[in-house]
């Protein structure tokens, strides 16, 4: 009776092992996929008349852009643009470069230049 009770104990802390092991990888695993590092961009668009664009044509645009980012999950994120007479300037976080071109082929978007926001400023600055 003692050799079973020191077997069945025995078990029962290797599964207690084995799952906390499991736990501890699941765990560390959540917490890489968590933080992943973006870094923020300012992407420049030659668009001949973007100024003139109407609202649908604005709302189909962000539809379509949207439409990519979701397919292309957590490494690339659309903050804001801004539309000037012959330009569109988008702001992106995205975890590298070549994320924000694969994104402007697969919707159709030019890119003339893009160029790495290292920090912002505000009159809030100089408080």
């Amino acid at each position: 009776m003692k050799q079973f009770f020191s077997a069945c104990l025995f078990v029962l802390a290797l599964n207690l092992f084995c799952m906390n092991t499991a736990a501890a990888q699941n765990s560390s695993t959540t917490v890489a996929a968590k933080a992943i590092e973006l870094k923020t961009y300012l992407i420049e668009r030659d668009i001949p008349g973007a100024g003139q664009l109407g609202t649908a044509d604005l709302k189909g645009i962000s539809q379509k852009s949207c439409s990519v980012l979701k397919e292309m999950g957590p490494g690339i994120v659309w903050l804001q643009s801004y539309v000037t007479g012959n330009k569109i300037f988008c702001v992106y976080q995205a975890e590298n470069e070549t994320l924000l071109r694969e994104h402007a082929q697969k919707g159709g978007f030019p890119i003339t230049a893009i160029t790495e926001i290292n920090s912002t400023i505000s009159p809030k600055t100089a408080e």
